[in-house]
């Protein structure tokens, strides 16, 4: 049964025929039961930091299982590098935090190599991005320059300096922040680059509880400070490995590849999703299966990511934005 929290329905019968269909498939989604108690911990634990929030805390795990990164585009002060800390202390990773100005150079983030007179040779000196969980606080403030600096990280878990490449520790996570709104000053993300993020969030204002809770509560501070890991690097990788093996039947390929298609022959659409964007959309599917408890992904898995997956990557050709172009695709593309 989907959760309510799930976003994007069709009809009923198509849902349930694609629920129906998979009956029989066993439900075994982590063979390893301490390895379930300790994942349900940590999101319990970032639930508790970031009030209110628990559709994007699943998707921050699933984007983070996944091996992919995360944009999180919204208003200063909703809890973004809340967020980022809570994942990185529940998960046990090293944290760095980087505030992206105009005056900051690639070498800020990769590192350089340094001359030393007494060895008579260079020495590479590393910079914040080795590290677990890397925050790239507002991104879009940067040059496209340092902007691209991250390009080769994201993509190939690896940094060349100087003709020499450094492999980066894993697992290797990037958050970056960015404000819509404040565009002074601001260099938006190139496409390249914005398609190295597998999913990008808004956490937008609390409701009425949530704030309450938030108002009457604890310095968030102080609370980041007493969180204790529940998982670490090795558990995250096993995860992945868990994720991975999540069972994709034809038919949901079928319905994967029926909304890729219809985003490239979409008149209101220049550029659709490319094969790479299918590929992000199967493996967070996955992770999502995963973490709701599930040996196989559901086309609700397919439809509850799409959004936040797809919207950034689609193009329009006249007017418009990504989101509702995503909400469009999800509408008319039925499942079989």
């Amino acid at each position: 049964m989907r959760s309510p929290t799930d976003g994007y329905t069709h009809s009923q019968d198509a849902a349930s025929h694609s629920t129906d269909a998979l009956q029989t498939m066993p439900d075994t989604p982590l063979r390893d039961e301490t390895l379930r108690q300790r994942l349900d911990a940590a999101m319990a634990q970032v639930n508790q930091v970031l009030l209110g929030k628990p559709r994007q805390v699943k998707l921050s795990f699933t984007c983070l299982i996944a091996g992919g990164h995360l944009l999180l585009e919204d208003v200063p002060g909703v809890g973004k590098t809340t967020l980022a800390h809570a994942l990185a202390a529940s998960f046990a990773l090293e944290f760095q935090r980087v505030q992206f100005t105009s005056d900051l150079l690639p070498s800020d983030i990769i590192g350089v190599s340094v001359y030393e007179r007494e060895s008579g040779e260079f020495r590479f000196h590393p910079g914040p991005i080795f590290t677990g969980l890397l925050l790239a606080d507002e991104i879009n403030r940067a040059s496209p320059k340092t902007q691209s600096a991250l390009l080769e990280a994201m993509a190939e878990d690896q940094v060349t300096i100087d003709g020499q490449t450094h492999a980066l520790a894993q697992p290797f996570f990037v958050v970056a922040t960015q404000n819509p709104l404040d565009l002074n000053g601001t260099f938006p993300l190139p496409d390249s680059q914005l398609d190295r993020f597998m999913l990008r969030l808004s956490l937008d204002y609390p409701d009425a509880t949530a704030e309450r809770a938030l108002l009457v509560g604890n310095d968030r501070r102080e609370l980041l400070a007493q969180l204790t890991p529940h998982l670490d690097g090795p558990a995250l990788i096993a995860l992945r490995r868990q994720a991975q093996a999540v069972t994709a039947s034809a038919s949901l390929l079928d319905y994967l590849q029926a909304l890729l298609s219809a985003s490239r022959r979409h008149a209101d659409i220049r550029i659709g999703l490319s094969p790479r964007a299918g590929l992000a959309l199967l493996g967070a599917a996955r992770a999502w299966a995963l973490l709701s408890e599930r040996s196989y992904v559901l086309p609700e898995d397919i439809q509850a990511l799409f959004v936040p997956l797809a919207a950034h990557r689609l193009l329009p050709a006249r007017g418009g934005n990504g989101d509702h172009l995503a909400r469009q695709l999800l509408a008319e593309v039925a499942v079989d």
